[in-house]
């Protein structure tokens, strides 16, 4: 199998890893990837849909597994339908991206298909008033979505009346997150705890992969800004069988059932944000594609082919895989750049990482010098993840590591996975 994986952050490492692992792999390409991704395969860079579709028709790729959601609420899908229909590709075709790509589409979805979530409405720059009025009819803490793609940053939770409205302002009139604000959803707060659940499905059948909670915020405790996730950890010990069923059976099951129901052609991941609410899920979001740092947690309990899994997507019989799961914890913390997720400097060299043979490190942002130097090179740079038999050793095992790396301003979060234990 020929397999080309598109992204170059942490979740498109831990999926190059895993595939990497395959029995089925003869050959992976990752575009762009990135410099810690070439160990599990061949970093090509390819720009637009065009020059990927030549590349896949010219390498016999059969495989094309999308990583992030641009690409996916771009049409890359739909693409490849017309050009390359030989493809088998791991992703969403463009109306059903939309879950994603529009915050005010998959709440509309949720609703026609009795899909538990906090009750809504969507506003623009023309119902200001309304949204403002709507406001008033909540009780704090209020919750702002930009409908579009914003980074994983266009959701706010604002503590008062008076900074809600202000921020409200800032998006409908001042584009605070470009054309992604130029509607946003105004929605309850669920009081809960939050965690991540995936399925991979062909549109029909489906295999629900490990859940796993993440850390959004930048400061300790979970404070400050809201960042691209700053660690995770799975399994997550609430999510018992009882509240698992009742995620399958409220959740899962009418999200595929109703992606067939209105005619949505969807093979790939799907990723459920949840809020557990005293034992009781609501769906906060959902994504096309898998989580980031969620994935590399995730992943790294992943004991069965993944290849074959794709495989059996394709050929839409995914009711005949078999999934493994290796039943240990996976606990993951991200290194990031000082001043991550405002201004921050990149080119910052990197040292220390041949001494951490016991722990995976994936890369999320990094690049090589002329010198062949390591750099850093975004918000988010690397994800250090453990595998052990308990939380507490997983964790103990990615703290140790992390104390042999260093680059300059190097900043995580000394307390992911503290509130499980």
């Amino acid at each position: 199998m020929k397999i080309l994986l598109l992204g170059s952050g942490g979740r498109e490492s831990a999926l190059a890893r895993v595939i990497s692992l395959s029995n089925k792999i003869g050959k992976l390409y990752i575009s762009p990837g990135n410099p810690g991704m070439a160990q599990w395969g061949e970093n090509v860079n390819l720009q637009g849909f065009e020059e990927i579709s030549i590349f896949c028709k010219n390498e016999k790729i059969d495989i094309l597994v999308v990583g992030p959601e641009q690409p996916l609420v771009a049409g890359i899908a739909d693409f490849f339908k017309v050009n390359n229909p030989e493809v088998t590709v791991i992703g969403p075709t463009k109306d059903a991206a939309l879950l994603e790509g529009s915050k005010d589409f998959a709440k509309d979805f949720m609703l026609r298909h009795n899909i538990p979530t906090a009750q809504y409405k969507t506003f623009t720059n023309q119902t200001l008033a309304q949204a403002k009025d709507f406001l008033r009819t909540l009780k704090a803490p209020y919750v702002l979505k930009a409908d579009g793609l914003a980074a994983g940053k266009g959701v706010v939770i604002l503590p008062t009346l008076e900074e809600a409205e202000r921020e409200l302002d800032e998006m409908l009139l001042n584009s605070k997150f470009g054309a992604a604000s130029s509607k946003v959803v105004i929605e309850e707060f669920l009081k809960g705890i939050e965690c991540s659940v995936f399925v991979l499905t062909d549109g029909k059948n489906y295999i629900i992969l490990p859940e796993a909670k993440d850390y959004k915020k930048i400061g300790e405790g979970d404070t400050g800004l809201n960042t691209g996730g700053m660690g995770s950890i799975s399994p997550v010990p609430f999510c018992n069988e009882a509240f698992m069923s009742k995620v399958e059976n409220r959740i899962i099951k009418p999200t595929v059932e109703g992606l067939q129901k209105d005619g949505l052609e969807y093979q790939g991941f799907i990723f459920f944000g949840l809020m557990n609410v005293d034992g009781e899920p609501y769906v906060i979001e959902y994504n096309v594609r898998m989580g980031d740092p969620e994935s590399e947690s995730v992943f790294a309990r992943f004991s069965s082919d993944i290849v074959e899994a794709f495989i059996a997507v394709g050929k839409k019989e995914l009711d005949k895989y078999n999934l493994k799961i290796n039943p240990n914890t996976a606990a993951t913390v991200m290194l990031c750049s000082g001043g991550y997720p405002e201004a921050y400097e990149k080119g910052k060299v990197i040292t220390g990482l041949d001494k951490t043979k016991d722990a995976i490190i994936y890369h999320a942002g990094t690049k090589r010098d002329s010198e062949g130097r390591l750099l850093s090179n975004g918000g988010r740079v690397l994800a250090v993840t453990c595998l052990d038999n308990t939380l507490k050793e997983a964790l103990a095992e990615c703290y140790s590591t992390i104390d042999e790396i260093n680059f300059d301003k190097m900043y995580f979060r000394k307390d992911i996975g503290q509130d499980l234990l």
